[in-house]
């Protein structure tokens, strides 16, 4: 095999990252395909934890407005959501049915509770919040009662009522009850927390998924803002220039796409200028694997 046909299977496998067209003079936006149908969906999305959760004001809303509207004007679909962000469903489906983009975005939200009949209260009441007939991906939120909710999930699928099945967690103690979901039930999608300081998804979670045939997203991306606080003050290294990287939102995000096994990424924000940013790490040279040993010692020292 030749080195660049070396190379192309390592990248297929998840093992370098996959190229963006950018070093061609382009500006073509990085996408991921859904392993289970092949869809491709654009590698950043958007996160709706607290920061969509607000009222009715204008000065609350008028912000998440152009929110959306950067994150489709940068070619970003996937919002992700779920009945345990407070009022976020419902902002979610209002703004985007006033801006006429619902129809645009690739949905996500969860169900989070107990019981069959309860779990199907829930996630209806989700579709109408959400202005939706159907649901792009639906996610046992924390895997709670995950094997009730699987089955209506199941059925719920092939009846076309949502497109895709997924589960969600948010720490590492679960990744030994993911596992064992991942090794012996079929989903399309796993929602793990990974960055750059927290790595143990990459080792434990993202092979697995990988030979399962599973998607991945990845939440808390910046650990709750935990990595600005780190860097607050310092420059980004000048080799980060290397992998086009304009801001340490784009680096830490970077960081995360330059596993080619992550489907998207999904930073929550409020602010219009955040999600340009945000959106920025979709474009451009990712991390090698020099780069990834590079930022892990900076970030440590």
């Amino acid at each position: 095999m030749n080195r660049r046909a070396c190379l192309h299977s390592l990248s297929a496998l998840g093992l370098l990252p996959i190229s963006t067209g950018w070093e061609a003079g382009g500006a073509t936006v990085l996408k991921r395909v859904i392993p289970s149908s092949n869809e491709s969906l654009t590698a950043v999305g958007l996160g709706t934890w607290r920061t969509f959760d607000v009222g009715d004001s204008v000065s609350e809303r008028e912000p998440l407005k152009h929110v959306l509207k950067t994150l489709v004007e940068h070619e970003g679909t996937v919002i992700d959501s779920s009945p345990m962000y407070g009022r976020s469903e419902n902002v979610v489906g209002d703004l985007s049915t006033e801006l006429n983009l619902n129809d645009r975005l690739f949905i996500a939200t969860k169900v989070w509770t107990s019981g069959a009949q309860e779990g199907i209260r829930q996630m209806n009441t989700s579709f109408s919040l959400l202005r939706r007939k159907k649901i792009d991906l639906m996610q046992i939120h924390n895997l709670v009662d995950w094997k009730t909710h699987l089955k209506t999930l199941y059925n719920w699928k092939e009846d076309g009522k949502i497109r895709y099945i997924g589960i969600t967690h948010y720490t590492e103690s679960s990744f030994p009850a993911i596992e064992d979901i991942l090794k012996h039930n079929v989903v399309d999608f796993v929602q793990v927390n990974y960055s750059l300081m927290r790595r143990e998804a990459e080792a434990r979670l993202f092979p697995l998924a990988h030979e399962k045939k599973v998607a991945i997203l990845v939440n808390q991306p910046f650990e709750a803002g935990a990595l600005f606080n780190a860097v607050r003050g310092k420059n980004l290294p000048e080799w980060a220039n290397e992998f086009d990287c304009r801001s340490w939102g784009q680096f830490f995000l970077k960081f995360i796409l330059s596993i080619s096994t992550v489907t998207c990424v999904i930073p929550g924000t409020s602010k219009p200028h955040h999600m340009v940013d945000n959106m920025g790490a979709a474009y451009g040279k990712l991390p090698t694997e020099k780069h990834r040993t590079q930022m892990i010692k900076f970030m440590n020292a």
